[in-house]
């Protein structure tokens, strides 16, 4: 199997993954610079980088790699560490760079009016691939979004194809509440890394109390980033749409420190109380 053939396979099929590289090597050891392992997100293996407890060190390290999306680099001093004596032990050492294989991220955006198209481009620009989803064809059209990867003229029929995952990002902006209720009751149990959703903070509970209304959890909602986008005083189209591409690069890079104006339990309670 070619492993690079099978990575090009996986990100196709929106599959994580993590390649470890041998990069260095001092001595005698059962292995050479550049070998290669491809470890799959189900645990799977392509390749080898010379067996024994260094291997399985590195796909334990790998699951890590591909959970946390950053590399990492691991050196094995063969010489010292009796541990390793079952395999790949011929004295010397080792250095192997894990990194992580992701499929590019998509962003899906329902609504085609000016915010998405803000939205589209600036996306684009940050390396996601663009989806949009609106049922009108005067705004879901390739003129309109011509980075457009996939484009929905139907509701139904983007909840039917779209099937999200770990890749996914889910922006709903359509032009009035009974569209934004109607996809996020279909976005909120899926597996979409991100799901955001444009409006003021009254306008989101009133979203969450008439959905609740029809049976869903209140903890449904807590993974929900809406209002979406990062507080920058953002107040034209082209702003809020930077604000919301700022919000998705910091989910996607795992940032801990972004300013999310999403609703929490606290200021669910406070708005509820004015």
């Amino acid at each position: 199997m070619d492993l690079f053939e099978e990575i090009v396979k996986m990100r196709r099929a929106g599959q994580r993954g993590a390649l470890a590289t041998i990069v260095h090597t001092n001595g005698s050891i059962p292995s050479y610079e550049s070998s290669r392992m491809l470890v799959r997100e189900d645990g799977s293996l392509v390749g080898t980088v010379g067996g024994g407890c260094v291997e399985a060190d590195v796909w334990a390290a790998a699951k890590e790699v591909m959970q946390k999306e950053t590399p990492r680099k691991m050196v094995f001093n063969l010489n010292n560490e009796a541990s390793y004596d079952n395999g790949l032990i011929c004295g010397g050492t080792v250095e192997i760079f894990v990194e992580p294989i992701l499929p590019q991220p998509i962003v899906y955006l329902f609504g085609g009016g000016h915010v998405s198209m803000a939205m589209a481009k600036a996306a684009s620009s940050a390396g996601f691939a663009i989806g949009v989803v609106d049922d009108r064809e005067a705004f879901a059209n390739l003129q309109r979004f011509p980075m457009a990867q996939e484009v929905f003229t139907s509701y139904e029929q983007a909840f039917q194809k779209i099937q999200p995952n770990a890749s996914t990002y889910l922006v709903i902006v359509t032009r009035g509440h009974k569209e934004d209720m109607r996809v996020l009751a279909w976005a909120v149990r899926t597996d979409a890394r991100y799901v955001g959703m444009i409006g003021s903070k009254r306008k989101v509970l009133s979203v969450y109390k008439a959905l609740e209304k029809e049976g869903y959890r209140p903890e449904e909602f807590e993974r929900i980033y809406a209002p979406m986008g990062l507080e920058i005083g953002a107040l034209s189209p082209e702003e809020i749409a930077i604000s919301i591409v700022a919000e998705l690069i910091a989910v996607r890079r795992n940032a801990q420190n972004a300013a999310h104006k999403k609703v929490g339990i606290d200021s669910r309670q406070a708005v509820s109380a004015d």
